[in-house]
């Protein structure tokens, strides 16, 4: 039995959810996000929630049962509040700038990385050493900042990179004469 599954989803107030066919559309004050729904559950919307259930006893559909209960949680914060990605950048003339729907990376290479910023999703640079990535899907919006953090993963060493908010990176010694 899953423990997630089996609490429903609650829909706050200026939220609506609708089933068409074999998708699950939730509408908020941050726009409409859409899910596949799995042919193993069935789901269920009513006035206080949206209700996930296995359709049979199959060892997938269980299996299917959390993860699909998570996405629809997804979507619902998703559209209320919305998810937002925190990245720092560390090293000497490491820098970020954000110039429109493009962020401009200078990471040590001969070149400037430019990054297309995705629709949906805003970038914003508090300043040069700082990434911050806010959008209402949160598979989009950690793509985006695994796609970032991939240019320049942190090294052990001195620590020189970009890395997660509240990522610790494991350092090591350097060697000794």
């Amino acid at each position: 039995m899953s423990r997630i599954g089996k609490k429903a989803v609650p829909v706050p107030a200026g939220v609506t959810a609708n089933i068409e066919g074999r998708t699950l559309s939730v509408k908020g004050p941050k726009g409409t996000l859409t899910l596949p729904l799995a042919d193993e559950i069935t789901y269920d919307v009513q006035q206080d929630g949206i209700s996930v259930q296995p359709a049979n006893d199959t060892k997938r559909a269980r299996a299917f049962w959390g993860m699909q209960r998570t996405l629809v949680q997804n979507l619902v914060t998703g559209v209320t509040t919305g998810f937002s990605k925190k990245l720092l950048i560390t090293g000497v003339g490491y820098r970020a700038a954000a110039q429109g729907k493009t962020l401009k990376l200078q990471l040590g290479y001969s070149h400037d990385v430019n990054i297309d910023v995705p629709e949906g999703l805003e970038v914003k640079t508090p300043d040069n050493t700082t990434v911050e990535i806010s959008g209402a899907d949160k598979q989009k919006v950690g793509q985006l900042a695994a796609e970032i953090r991939r240019w320049r993963k942190p090294e052990p060493y001195k620590g020189k990179g970009i890395k997660y908010d509240g990522e610790f990176i494991f350092r090591k010694e350097g060697k000794k004469k």
